[in-house]
């Protein structure tokens, strides 16, 4: 027969696997009466476990969330799947986190088997981070984001657009997507009535958030199919139509289908739709297609394009003697 300290930590485990447990099931898995459960339960709540009990027929336990952190069970994999978040959050683009993440994984690290610090330490060891470039966010400014997505609550904020004005908008959030480095929110504009895109570095929320509002239907294509499709095209200053003089089965199999969306003309040509922060950046991109194509719009993009051929033809030049 288990310790009693042993089969309360396989309790716990229990508990956290699973919702809802009857206290028969738990008997079971246990190999103890029901009023052993009941007496474990009562000491897992004197250490602090919020843990709920229902009566009657269908009555069990409940793991709930109390007022206090506990002790954590985790598995292996578990404990070495949070060493790795800890370390990624120290370098990555939320800011306010990095020291206490430090923290927690020294906490964490002091308590590993050597078996899974040797795991997370080759991690560490092993890897070199490289400097972040871009655009970090605030911790304080995505928990608020977040809490207002998850309360269905009206947000103000002022928000910096591309030409680095500020306008003060009020949305109804939805989701938060994180891509790479960079947060953004999707959330319906209620200044636009339509859905929009909201980089939450750009963002400045104004506290207190505004009124409960009954969710919205998420945009038809998904979220993250609508995010896609605004970062591609409608967030960034210059759009422009490129004529490719390949098919468009053929083109959507090689990287221009990364550019944007393309449209098919005939059998042996198509247009691609892409969008850019700056003239000379889509001339570079466009450049490296290694195929014919024609900027249809805008002529800015065909006089940057032109500019850029010269400078290369004269780079490719052979050196006078």
């Amino acid at each position: 027969m288990k310790s009693t300290s042993a089969r309360l930590l396989q309790l716990l485990s229990l508990l956290q696997t699973r919702k809802d447990w009857p206290g028969a099931d738990l008997a079971d898995r246990l190999e103890v009466s029901p009023r052993t459960v009941r007496r474990d339960v009562d000491r897992l709540r004197e250490l602090g476990y919020p843990i709920q009990a229902t009566m009657g027929t269908g009555g069990g336990y409940q793991l709930g969330a109390g007022a206090a952190l506990p002790p954590l069970l985790l598995d292996d994999d578990e404990a070495v799947a949070v060493a790795v978040g800890l370390r990624t959050a120290a370098q990555g683009g939320v800011s306010g986190i990095e020291e206490t993440s430090v923290r927690a994984l020294a906490k964490l690290l002091q308590v590993l088997p050597s078996r899974l610090r040797r795991r997370v330490d080759a991690l560490g060891t092993f890897t070199v981070p490289m400097p972040g470039e871009g655009p970090t966010v605030d911790s304080e400014a995505l928990t608020l984001v977040a809490g207002a997505c998850r309360d269905s609550e009206r947000l103000r904020f002022d928000y910096e657009r591309h030409d680095g004005t500020t306008g003060r908008r009020v949305v109804e959030p939805h989701r938060l997507v994180s891509h790479g480095r960079r947060w953004y929110l999707v959330a319906w504009d209620t200044g636009r009535d339509d859905w929009r895109t909201f980089r939450v570095d750009r963002m400045r929320p104004l506290t207190p958030t505004g009124p409960r509002v009954p969710p919205r239907e998420a945009p038809e294509q998904g979220v993250a199919a609508y995010l896609a499709d605004r970062m591609n095209l409608q967030m960034w200053p210059i759009k422009a139509r490129i004529r490719l003089n390949v098919s468009a089965e053929a083109a959507l199999e090689g990287p221009a289908a990364r550019y944007g969306p393309i449209e098919a003309v005939d059998e042996h040509s198509c247009v691609l739709l892409c969008a850019g922060e700056d003239l000379v950046g889509m001339a570079c991109y466009l450049g490296m297609l290694e195929m014919e194509l024609e900027v249809v719009e805008p002529p800015e993009l065909r006089e940057a394009m032109a500019r850029l051929g010269e400078r290369f033809t004269r780079a490719g030049r052979a050196p006078e003697e």
